[in-house]
């Protein structure tokens, strides 16, 4: 069986140096792993030399270039603007920073609508947020035989005293990919924002953030082949009304003045390498990097998609496990159980057989919960551009044999 023969695999497969070990790696919704030329990235800037933001020297200056080019990357990644970009150290902490700044004008009365198919980046920070401030929080919920958000229900959950909707681009562990326009269309009509959880979208799919409607939008890098380095997008014109704790020195511009502390300048170097390297994978060399990106991610999905449906058919043929989400439009991601073992038994199974996959609820702690899977959770194993017909194939093979 081929897949998309358009993209080759083998070529994508040889700029990883870690896929040597003979390892399958099916953790890719954990994090990735590295192509050479954003591991020369990183080194590169270090051998160069770099220094703090603002100095005379040559060394500052560097830096100061990293970093625009890499708000620049992920802005042509995602389809922001470059000044709309903030970076920070995880995708989880950005969301608390924002959760902080924007609840500060909450109050009782006001109303926030949380998703419970999110990751718990996405939940409990604007749980907490909407506690301190008096505000209510109000649960969307997934269709738990099908793994679905239907979007229809926003419509009864958002109202005058909305003041954001929080919801995920894609599911960590089932795959389901809501209807992003849709909500976002209830939140907009309200008056309210909308911050979308892109971390787990990113890595297998075209993003327009505009198109989407999210007002703000989340994504790390090492979910897409590159650094641990996250990155929120919005417009700055938005930045501008929030005030953000942050020291008294540093710098009250937008987006500086969300970013605490010193960038990580050498990966930020390794993010603008990784978005390139995204850019070609299995688009033509010319065009812009934003058209570059959007052809090579059209392609990825399809790959993926192809890959991942052979992988997920494989799995529904086998009496002994059951599958959790079924959603029509997912990133390929599949959570599972094998009956008669647990989870972390199962996890433990396959990594002797060097094929690595999680076990556990994956931080998607309140679908798991629905789904009466805690504690415990379930398996999630995942596809990303860099898996083949042979990773799947050992996967296959490997829970086949624990029936």
């Amino acid at each position: 069986m081929s897949f998309a023969v358009s993209f080759d695999v083998g070529h994508v497969r040889a700029g990883y140096p870690a896929l040597r070990d003979g390892h399958a790696y099916l953790d890719g919704a954990a994090g990735t792993q590295v192509p050479s030329p954003v591991i020369e990235a990183i080194a590169d800037a270090y051998r160069a030399g770099i220094g703090n933001v603002g100095g005379a020297f040559a060394a500052s200056a560097r830096s100061v270039a990293i970093v625009a080019e890499a708000r620049q990357a992920v802005a042509d990644l995602v389809g922001g603007v470059a000044r709309g970009v903030v970076f920070g150290p995880s995708a989880t902490e950005l969301t608390y920073r924002a959760a902080g700044a924007l609840s500060r004008t909450w109050g009782p009365g006001d109303e926030v609508v949380v998703s419970r198919l999110d990751h718990d980046s996405n939940i409990r920070p604007w749980i907490q947020a909407a506690s301190r401030a008096g505000a209510t929080v109000r649960w969307a919920e997934p269709d738990l035989a099908t793994g679905e958000l239907p979007a229809g229900q926003y419509a009864g959950l958002i109202g005058e005293r909305t003041r954001l909707v929080a919801v995920t681009a894609a599911s960590n562990v089932v795959g389901t990919r809501p209807d992003l326009p849709a909500i976002a269309a209830f939140a907009h009509a309200a008056g309210a924002l909308c911050y979308v959880d892109g971390v787990h979208a990113t890595p297998h799919v075209p993003v327009d953030v505009a198109a989407l409607g999210a007002d703000f939008y989340t994504t790390s890098a090492y979910k897409w082949s590159g650094p641990h380095v996250a990155a929120l997008v919005a417009a700055p014109s938005l930045l501008e009304t929030l005030r953000p704790d942050k020291l008294a020195p540093s710098s009250d511009e937008v987006p500086d003045r969300f970013e605490r502390g010193t960038l990580p300048f050498a990966d930020l170097a390794g993010v603008t390498a990784a978005v390139d390297h995204l850019a070609g994978l299995a688009a033509p060399s010319g065009g812009s990097r934003r058209e570059r990106v959007l052809a090579s991610m059209a392609a990825v999905e399809e790959y993926e998609g192809a890959l991942f449906r052979h992988l997920l058919g494989g799995l529904a043929s086998m009496g002994h496990v059951t599958i959790y989400g079924k959603a029509a439009r997912r990133a390929p991601t599949v959570y599972f159980t094998v009956e008669g073992l647990t989870p972390a038994a199962v996890a433990e199974s396959l990594a002797a057989r060097q094929i690595n996959v999680w076990s556990g609820n994956n931080y998607a702690l309140e679908l798991s919960r629905a789904l009466g899977l805690e504690p415990g959770g379930a398996v999630r194993a995942g596809l990303v551009h860099y898996n083949d017909e042979a990773d799947a194939g050992r996967l296959l093979e490997a829970v086949a044999a624990l029936g």
